[in-house]
């Protein structure tokens, strides 16, 4: 995730419409149209409907057979299943990556540990997402594998979409706890026992969305 100004117009609206979704702005299940985003936006149809298809392919939206598009909804089923899935390919980063991690590295992480907890604190949901995310980013780059960056980046605004949804609850402890954890841990020279608590914290996040979100659905 990164804070720059998008170099296109579809970039923007694809910004605009995914911080939508995530905070919620636009609820699961709202029906997308072209014309009344574009109008809204002022934009042409065609950043529109590009933006619409990068987000469907993030799986925010999505393309009905008869081509109406909605906004994903989120059901527990899912939001565990995407768990599974970021916890694979993040951990798999965090491995590749740790043991190239430097004092520099180390430094950057404590920075955007200190926005993750301000942005939190000010109830700056976006911003804390976008925080969080860079501290894994920093680690899966480190790796050299830019792919599986990628990869990661096609789930991680569907998982900070979970987060939002628990914005005044204990969930983001999982992180901000884990976080301070790894940080202790790499300082200490402990690469596999940074690595141990980051694959816990994907443990302790998934047995909370279990347990506290979508209950009784």
């Amino acid at each position: 995730m990164s804070y720059a100004v998008p170099p296109t117009r579809t970039a923007a609206v694809v910004r605009q419409l995914r911080n939508e979704i995530v905070t919620g702005e636009l609820p699961p299940g709202t029906l997308i149209k072209d014309a009344e985003l574009a109008a809204r936006l002022g934009v042409s149809i065609t950043p529109i409907r590009e933006a619409i298809a990068q987000l469907s392919v993030e799986g925010l939206i999505d393309i009905a057979p008869n081509r109406t598009r909605h906004v994903t909804k989120v059901t527990q089923k899912n939001a565990l299943e995407l768990i599974d899935v970021m916890s694979v390919l993040a951990c798999a980063g965090f491995e590749w990556g740790v043991d190239n991690l430097t004092e520099t590295h180390i430094g950057l992480l404590r920075q955007r540990q200190k926005e993750f907890i301000d942005a939190l604190a000010a109830g700056n949901v976006l911003a804390a997402g976008a925080a969080g995310a860079d501290f894994s980013t920093i680690i899966i780059l480190a790796s050299g594998n830019r792919e599986l960056q990628s990869m990661v980046d096609l789930v991680v605004a569907r998982t900070m979409r979970i987060l939002a949804m628990t914005a005044e609850s204990d969930l983001w402890n999982s992180w901000i706890q884990g976080h301070e954890a790894i940080l202790r841990l790499l300082e200490e020279g402990d690469r596999q026992g940074a690595l141990a608590r980051y694959r816990q914290i994907y443990v302790d996040y998934r047995a909370q969305v279990e347990r506290e979100l979508f209950v009784g659905q």
